[in-house]
């Protein structure tokens, strides 16, 4: 690792876009760039350099500083401190400003004019599109925690089904894309700014639900569409308690260029600060990276396997920590990996390859099923992830494999072919892939969903003929997981995965076939190889901006099961720390609350709610943002009601109510 660089930070100055809007930048460098220009490395994101990523950018781009780099944080158009209004995730006009943002930094005195542009979970999906837009100056791309597919593979939709984190996620940038700018950076024209945002920026949740198939909505920004586009090196990072892992593997397959991927057992986080998993000095591994490709310097980082993972080890579904060890892979699809197909008999997964003769099984499950799956995406690590399936099988179809005689490895997509047939034109199917222990307690490895009106692709969709039987695949999240010796295999079956998937417009029961229908397991044996990897340094970071803290963060997970109403409930409360940044005296708060319910298994009292709030001081000066997102559904349409309320002092300033009705597209 290069020696640490004396740097100097430039708190803000603006970038003035050809339509003459001004986009707010912070940029750390090394003290003597002016005179000995170095590579630029770029993260361009909404969530607000000011504030809420204040601190983490501190100790990430003054790293990159300190080890010979510019780096610059920029906040989107009509997000932060940068004028304008920001309407929607991945827009033209985002990834136009981004392109110019790229030829104003490569074109700076401190510049060499190679940039590389890094980002978590919204700054990689605009890495990547920018990238298949292939600027000039970008040279290498830091993708984590993306998708390449925003339909498939994004916190909108799931096979075809209905994610509630579209929800979630909508009303959590509800929030920050009403939030003012800071006044002592752009002046009087503050209240001007945050009045136009309030009023422009919109209900995004309503544009997402009106696009409930795949269609040209989604299809722009996923560089799926066109691998070949993107012409600089791409290093793709996920975790497998995050929901973006899939996008790793297709990138290694897809893309020409020259790429890496990385594993870890992480939620949706920098693995710098990775958990359940071990934390990894990642940004020591970024810096490789960028030395290799913005300096042309030898670092080694090429040599060693396009693909490392986390091969996660049996662990209690109670436990926080997940132990395993570091696997690798020259090459995806890897060659190695043999998939082994069983059949699924009645109650048992077929370790001999013996299908027995069909027997209809018939599930329809409660609502209840799904409480304990956790979040889509785990964004903390110990409250968000899947409890116990004890608590989810009772209202599933399983099958169990014999015990283990001996270890069992799998790497990659286990699939599950399912011959069935439906009494409802429109049904889904969720399917769970867990591990037994010997004490009983299950462990999800993976899962997978499917809107099976989605069977034959997202775009061309069809009710299901209630007399007809189909062969219908199941893909389920890739994974990589070590079964112990003296554990079972299990794989569950469920017509409903609430409130991790909005439920079908009305129960239905499937009829599955036994014998008929049969499991994929993609096989791995152990390499001596990977006993030889290097390992990981441990994290390190530079030095955080100086905060105190005022109020501690509030993090749970409550299930709420009232017997006297027949009423379930799942509460997630995720407030952040209260903390005040000393270097310009700027409190910030922010605090979700979200209840997903429904009564008596009655598929039309399902409901969904997130109320947020955001909040800004400094000395006599404070502001308020509350908003509040409800989503309930009939058999024919999605009812959503938004509030959005401004408070500047005790005064609200702002008002704004939404009703809509949204027909139901075989959702």
């Amino acid at each position: 690792m290069n020696p640490i660089t004396p740097i100097q930070e430039i708190e803000n100055t603006w970038i003035t876009l050809s339509d003459g809007c001004r986009l707010a930048a912070r940029i750390w460098m090394p003290e003597n760039a002016e005179l000995q220009p170095v590579p630029a490395i770029l993260e361009y994101i909404p969530y607000r350099k000011r504030d809420f990523t204040a601190v983490r950018d501190s100790t990430m781009h003054r790293f990159f500083a300190q080890h010979g780099y510019a780096a610059i944080r920029i906040d989107l158009r009509g997000s932060g401190d940068s004028e304008g209004i920001l309407r929607d995730e991945y827009l033209q006009q985002e990834l136009d400003d981004g392109l110019e943002v790229l030829r104003w930094i490569a074109s700076q005195a401190w510049c060499t004019g190679s940039v590389g542009m890094i980002g978590l979970s919204w700054g990689g999906f605009n890495g990547l599109q920018i990238a298949e837009l292939h600027p000039k100056e970008l040279k290498a791309v830091i993708s984590v925690c993306s998708s390449d597919h925003r339909y498939t593979d994004d916190v909108h939709y799931m096979g075809g089904c209905l994610l509630t984190d579209n929800l979630s996620w909508a009303s959590t940038m509800f929030a920050y894309n009403t939030c003012p700018p800071d006044p002592q950076l752009v002046g009087e024209k503050w209240k001007e700014m945050w009045l136009e945002r309030l009023e422009g920026s919109g209900l995004w949740v309503k544009n997402w639900l009106e696009h409930q198939a795949d269609d040209e909505f989604w299809q722009h920004a996923s560089v799926y569409r066109n691998y070949e586009g993107i012409q600089c090196p791409v290093y793709a990072v996920s975790g497998w308690a995050d929901g973006y892992s899939n996008t790793v593997f297709r990138l290694m397959k897809n893309l020409k260029v020259p790429r890496k991927g990385l594993i870890g057992a992480w939620g949706h986080k920098y693995p710098q600060m990775g958990k359940p998993g071990p934390a990894i000095g990642f940004l020591q591994e970024a810096v490789r990276w960028w030395d290799h490709w913005l300096k042309e310097k030898e670092t080694g980082i090429m040599d060693e396997p396009m693909l490392r993972v986390w091969m996660q080890d049996n662990k209690s579904p109670l436990s926080v920590k997940q132990p395993g060890r570091w696997v690798g892979e020259k090459e995806w699809p890897a060659p190695g990996i043999d998939y082994q197909t069983f059949p699924l008999n009645t109650g048992e997964i077929n370790f001999e390859g013996k299908a027995e003769e069909p027997e209809e099984l018939e599930i329809q499950s409660p609502l209840t099923v799904g409480l304990f799956a956790g979040k889509w995406y785990s964004y903390s690590a110990n409250t968000d992830l899947p409890n116990d399936q004890r608590e989810e099988d009772g209202g599933a179809l399983v099958f169990d494999s014999p015990v283990l005689e001996e270890p069992l490895e799998i790497l990659g997509e286990p699939v599950v072919k399912l011959k069935l047939r439906s009494n409802k034109p429109v049904a889904m199917v969720a399917v769970r892939l867990s591990d037994i222990a010997p004490d009983g307690k299950i462990t999800r490895v993976t899962y997978g969903v499917l809107n099976l009106t989605h069977r034959n692709n997202h775009s061309d969709l069809e009710e299901l003929d209630v007399n007809t039987t189909y062969d219908i695949s199941v893909p389920l999240n890739h994974i990589a997981q070590s079964f112990p010796a003296g554990n079972r295999i299990r794989v569950a079956i469920s017509t409903s995965y609430w409130p991790l998937v909005w439920p079908s417009p009305e129960p239905a029961n499937l009829t599955i076939l036994s014998g008929k229908s049969s499991v994929s397991l993609p096989v791995r044996n152990p390499k001596d190889s990977d006993e030889q990897l290097p390992a990981f340094g441990p994290p390190e970071e530079a030095q955080p901006i100086e905060t105190t803290l005022l109020i501690p963060q509030e993090r749970e997970w409550k299930v709420i099961n009232n017997l006297a109403t027949n009423e379930n409930t799942l509460e997630v409360i995720n407030n952040d720390h209260k903390i005040r940044i000393e270097d310009y005296n700027w409190e910030f708060y922010r605090t979700v609350d979200e209840k997903y319910s429904f009564t008596n298994n009655n598929y039309d009292t399902v409901r969904g709610e997130v109320k947020a709030c955001r909040s800004f001081k400094r000395g006599d000066w404070n502001t308020e943002i509350h908003t509040r997102t409800v989503l309930t559904s009939t058999r024919t349409h999605f009812r959503l009601s938004a509030t959005l309320d401004a408070y500047e002092g005790d005064s609200r300033i702002f008002s704004k109510t939404w009703n809509e009705l949204i027909p139901r597209y075989f959702v």
